[in-house]
């Protein structure tokens, strides 16, 4: 059935307007080609089931998945039974043993939250028991000296060792989740675009388009499918732009869509410095929106400080269904970065922060209002057959990208 969709997806730059667009039945269909979508997508072809994965970029991993701090999170921040914290700690564990045993690069290096003040402390301790909740197993609360003799360019009056957070190379992962996702029968489409749906009977037909049409859309115009698929099971793991394309699947209320916030955060390197002045990962007390300016090392040593916080407005459901974001990194930005790191790294020099990149947060909830939860949605809740929304796939979604897809697989197939 795939190869008849795919010679469907290849004769769509043909189809004319006014040609009626071609009807194509499809197992799985899995909108966005980030960890999150990567994952499930392999975890259903697994299954045995037949799927397609759909992404409006060039290839895979073009949005947040290639732009954040490729750490691979413990699982302390979190409420208890949350989502992302039982997320997080199962999908911490697979990923381990996934990059073990498909020899994806990443390495356990540990990570110090650190109090720089004495009012810290308090939050601190409550991380320290929210973790230890949550089942993170290996915290340890360290005195300052402590923590300084690990890290002598370290300044702290107090610190949480979590021996069990590491880092990846997202890139590597992601290869090697398409790769046993192929394996198994999985097709990718590129530069292909879901422009909406409709619910009918008991299946949502999804509309399809080549990426390359949307480019000089005016955002108000009909917009025409050239190709529709009639899947059983559709997973929206467009990321920023999830919401912004579920208010396009007619049938499904629009009170069952949390409203979008965005948060960009950027990311300075360390320049001039031949030896990292760190060896673990280094994180502040958590600020509103993020963990904070934390200090992240890749596989080669290199350090980096980020990501910040900066809430963007202006940003419509247009833009969004677009995936028109602004990651551009402003060099002036680095004069915020140097007070807060210089907090616990007071040598830090002056001119050595150099612009890297930029993310933006999929968020659910805006500044000072109380973070909220993954959305994993189905039919359950808003009672259209075979959709899964997931919302707000922010930190810790790579951590939890295969909890995630196991969650999916295991609630959804039918």
């Amino acid at each position: 059935m795939l190869k008849h969709t795919l010679k469907s997806l290849r004769r769509m730059s043909t189809t004319t307007a006014a040609a009626p667009a071609a009807k194509e039945k499809v197992e799985c269909v899995v909108i966005g080609a980030g960890v999150v979508g990567l994952a499930v997508a392999r975890e259903l072809a697994l299954k045995g089931r037949e799927v397609l994965v759909l992404d409006s970029g060039p290839t895979f991993g073009t949005g947040t998945s290639s732009r954040n701090s490729e750490v691979i999170h413990a699982g302390i921040y979190y409420p208890l039974n949350s989502l992302k914290a039982i997320f997080c700690v199962r999908g911490r564990e697979l990923l381990y043993k996934y990059c073990s045993e498909h020899e994806v690069p990443h390495k356990q290096i540990g990570k110090l939250i650190v109090a720089t003040r004495p009012l810290e402390i308090p939050k601190l301790n409550d991380l320290m028991k929210r973790g230890t909740a949550n089942g993170v197993h290996g915290l340890r609360m360290l005195e300052g000296f402590e923590a300084m003799k690990m890290e002598p360019e370290l300044q702290c009056v107090k610190a949480l060792l979590s021996p069990a957070s590491g880092i990846v190379d997202s890139h590597s992962l992601m290869l090697s989740l398409v790769g046993e996702a192929e394996n198994h029968g999985t097709t990718f489409s590129n530069n292909t675009s879901v422009i909406g749906g409709h619910l009918e009977g008991n299946c949502m037909n999804v509309y399809i388009s080549e990426s390359k049409n949307l480019r000089n859309w005016d955002g108000v115009s009909p917009l025409q499918p050239e190709l529709t698929l009639i899947p059983k099971l559709v997973v929206n793991s467009a990321g920023l732009s999830a919401p912004a394309l579920a208010k396009r699947f007619i049938g499904l209320d629009n009170v069952f869509i949390p409203p979008a916030y965005y948060a960009r955060g950027c990311y300075f390197s360390l320049a001039n410095t031949k030896v990292a002045p760190f060896k673990h990962l280094i994180y502040p007390i958590p600020e509103d929106g993020g963990l904070g300016v934390h200090v992240t090392l890749d596989l080669d040593g290199q350090i980096k400080f980020g990501p910040d916080v900066e809430w963007i407005d202006g940003i419509d459901d247009t833009l969004s269904f677009l995936n028109r974001f602004d990651y551009s990194v402003n060099a002036n930005r680095a004069e915020r970065f140097y007070p807060e790191i210089r907090k616990y790294y007071p040598d830090l020099r002056d001119g050595s922060l150099q612009p890297s990149y930029a993310g933006i947060r999929p968020k659910l909830s805006g500044p000072r209002q109380s973070p909220i939860d993954f959305v994993i949605q189905g039919d359950d809740t808003h009672g259209v057959p075979g959709l899964v929304n997931l919302f707000g796939i922010e930190s810790p979604g790579l951590t939890s990208s295969m909890a995630i897809a196991e969650y999916v697989a295991a609630k959804f197939l039918r």
